[in-house]
């Protein structure tokens, strides 16, 4: 039994939120969030992300221009929607094209970070005050305005502080106020936290640069890898410095998100990913000096299954839930919410799906569906995640059939029936671009949720679920002969429902299977049944 920690929560309830995120323009105008609007009710999502940024609401310095963000309040209510705001201000994907035109053009005030030849690149240092500061206020601006306008509604559950922070185009910032920190001790604070832990990234990157004890230099205590975590250290306060002050206007849960190091390529801070952010290797940084962040969420886009679930292992923590605000919406999603107990996903770039009439593209009808599979379930997911009640079922390559060890039965599910370069152009002309091939997509992939010893609930695609009681010491059961796979022993059947759950949690059966339906073929599951029930006896 695992203690999930719902950070979302809806009218005092538990919420999981689902659906995905918006183009990183289309907070700017609101016909194109409009349209990222109808691609989440088209999803059966129930949550929408949206950049704000911080040039648009403060285009001269102390005067505040939220237009935007009341437009996305009221859209959101119209289409019955909840909103997660992304905070594009000092860092966007590990630079700075969203922050204000008189911060960009008056370096002198706002400081760069100035790379190893000396020269400043288009990154603000999170070692000026000024930055930060000005980045505060503009941040508590808007959750003040947020509490004015929305604090009855909760039209907004949750604030993403920065996207994708840290430095593009050098380890760390050479300038002469980040020069005197990295060669000043390491904090006493994030030493004793290292010790106090024994264990970790952070920790074994110290050892195996000798493990100074006290009083050394970034270097002296972290070798080659001190830029980077330097780096961290100082990004991480700067974030909890903004969050904090934005808490204490409005109270909503806050997260920062990661840009991933691990990838096919060159894993290299600065130059592959933004240096400074909360990689795997500095997880444990950011969880010790940026208290006011309730996640630190990664965009967890593998397509492999182990590349995901290396992410998905390390950064769902007893001190961290795992949630994904950004996705590639693909059979993952079933494997996170199964094994590591995913409390919220998204796909990114929602108006990608449809084309200029809104109608789901075919080569992403899948993702769709696995959408429309997750969504029917919410309710089973708030109830026994953590439970181990929850088993996922996901055809990997040439995968016939999968076995899945239930309580008291055995189960079996038997299968059946990559980007290149982008150019980075918005949805209206990516009409060919998608994340996955099409025929990775359509493998077979869903959930097995057992409530009961006789009451099991399923949702997915692409599959047959055939189940039969396991043998017990009390009652050995012997495998039974059998002439042919079409009449494969299969548990006793009281009653198949298709159906859904109401407002209130409540199963509704919208359909009785019977006949040739369920005998001897397994139990199917496409994502327009809705969530099946099956009832079983001895």
């Amino acid at each position: 039994m695992t203690d999930i920690k719902r950070v979302f929560t809806v009218d005092g309830h538990p919420f999981f939120p689902l659906g995905g995120q918006s183009c990183n323009s289309s907070g700017y105008n609101e016909k194109e969030s409009e349209r990222a609007f109808e691609v989440i009710k088209l999803l059966h999502g129930n949550t929408l992300e949206i950049p704000v940024y911080w040039d648009q609401v403060e285009p001269v310095e102390g005067k505040y221009d939220f237009t935007a963000v009341d437009a996305l309040l009221a859209s959101a209510r119209r289409h019955e929607l909840k909103l997660i705001l992304l905070w594009f201000a000092t860092w966007k994907n590990g630079n700075m094209d969203y922050v204000p035109a008189w911060v960009k053009t008056n370096p002198k005030r706002f400081k760069r970070v100035i790379s190893q030849n000396g020269k400043d690149i288009w990154n603000l240092s999170s070692h000026c005050k000024t930055n930060l500061e000005a980045d505060k206020k503009a941040f508590a601006a808007l959750c003040k305005h947020l509490k004015a306008k929305d604090n009855a509604d909760r039209t907004v559950i949750s604030l993403q502080v920065q996207n994708e922070p840290g430095i593009i185009g050098s380890d760390r910032d050479y300038g002469p106020e980040a020069q005197a920190v990295f060669d000043s001790p390491v904090p006493a604070a994030l030493v004793a936290a290292m010790k106090k832990k024994g264990t970790g990234f952070v920790y074994d990157i110290w050892q195996k640069a000798g493990g100074k004890k006290s009083g050394g230099t970034w270097p002296e205590l972290f070798g080659w890898e001190a830029g980077e975590l330097m780096s961290a250290w100082s990004i991480a306060g700067y974030i909890d410095a903004i969050a904090e002050a934005g808490k204490a206007v409005y109270d909503l849960p806050m997260f920062v998100n990661v840009w991933m190091m691990e990838q096919p390529w060159w894993s290299l801070p600065g130059e592959s990913y933004p240096s400074g952010g909360a990689v795997t290797k500095a997880l444990d940084i950011y969880k010790w000096c940026a208290p006011h962040l309730d996640l630190i969420a990664p965009d967890n886009y593998p397509d492999d299954s182990r590349g995901y679930e290396y992410n998905a292992i390390n950064y769902s923590r007893d001190d961290n839930p795992y949630f994904t605000p950004e996705s590639a919406g693909d059979q993952n999603m079933f494997r996170g919410i199964a094994d590591y107990n995913l409390i919220g996903n998204f796909f990114f770039g929602v108006e990608y799906i449809v084309d200029e009439n809104c109608q789901v593209r075919p080569e992403y009808q899948a993702l769709v569906e696995n959408f429309h599979c997750i969504s029917s379930a919410i309710p089973l997911l708030l109830k026994y995640q953590g439970t181990g009640k929850i088993h996922a079922f996901i055809q990997e390559f040439k995968l016939l059939a999968q076995r899945v060890d239930l309580d008291g039965w055995l189960g079996v599910v038997e299968f059946g029936e990559k980007p290149t370069r982008w150019a980075g152009k918005d949805w209206r002309h990516n009409a060919g671009w998608v994340w996955k091939e099409q025929t990775d997509l359509k493998r077979g992939r869903g959930l097995i949720i057992q409530a009961a010893e006789h009451e099991f609930y399923l949702v997915g695609t692409g599959c047959r679920v055939f189940l039969r009681r396991a043998p017990t010491p009390e009652k050995m059961q012997a495998p039974a002969l059998v002439s042919d796979w079409a009449t494969k022993i299969f548990g006793y059947i009281v009653s198949v429902d298709e159906g859904h759950f109401d407002k209130k949690g409540k199963y509704v059966a919208d359909r009785r299977r019977n006949g040739d339906e369920i005998f001897r073929r397994g139990l199917w599951v496409e994502p327009d049944n809705g969530v099946l029930r099956v009832i079983t006896c001895d």
